[in-house]
């Protein structure tokens, strides 16, 4: 994983050019806060990171910090700490884009930690954000984008349409 003290976040990109204020953000996240509104560090790091669906190579070296916060406490990690990897991975495909070589090792690493978090955060009370989030994790981790993808919009208003949909069809 690329150090938060590493020199080569200036050489990495996000959507306004070089990562170098990432670092400081996602050193926010060991106190694990929430992402409710537009609150920091979480409009920042998905404004500048997962921006309108592009993702950087900055995305994919800060997701592995972002799933480290998550497994220090997953039973207080907020819904964000698993959209967020998910949503990357899902933007990454969407792509068709290659993490860069040396990051690919930790990204990748990251990834497949995500269903043991999940497991983790079981025994917490879900909502229905919550668990939109986690299960698209899962999906994501498994390589399954397009599933992953749609987890995330499956609301409980949505899931009961889509089965009126899925049983009328």
């Amino acid at each position: 994983m690329l150090t938060l003290e590493s020199n080569h976040w200036s050489k990495l990109h996000h959507a306004y050019g070089a990562a170098t204020d990432i670092p400081a953000l996602l050193a926010q996240l060991t106190t694990l806060p929430g992402s409710l509104g537009e609150t920091e560090p979480w409009f920042s790091l998905w404004s500048a990171l997962a921006h309108q669906g592009d993702v950087f190579d900055a995305s994919f070296a800060a997701v592995p910090h972002v799933v480290r916060a998550a497994a220090t406490n997953p039973l207080g990690a907020d819904a964000v700490y698993f959209q967020f990897p998910a949503w990357v991975e899902i933007c990454r495909r969407k792509q068709e884009l290659e993490v860069p070589g040396e990051l690919a090792a930790a990204y990748f690493d990251a990834l497949a930690k995500l269903p043991s978090l999940v497991a983790a955060a079981s025994a917490r009370e879900w909502d229905a954000d919550f668990m939109q989030c986690a299960l698209s994790a899962i999906a994501a981790a498994k390589g399954q984008p397009l599933v992953a993808e749609a987890v995330q919009e499956l609301s409980p208003e949505v899931a009961g349409e889509f089965m009126e949909w899925f049983f009328e069809r």
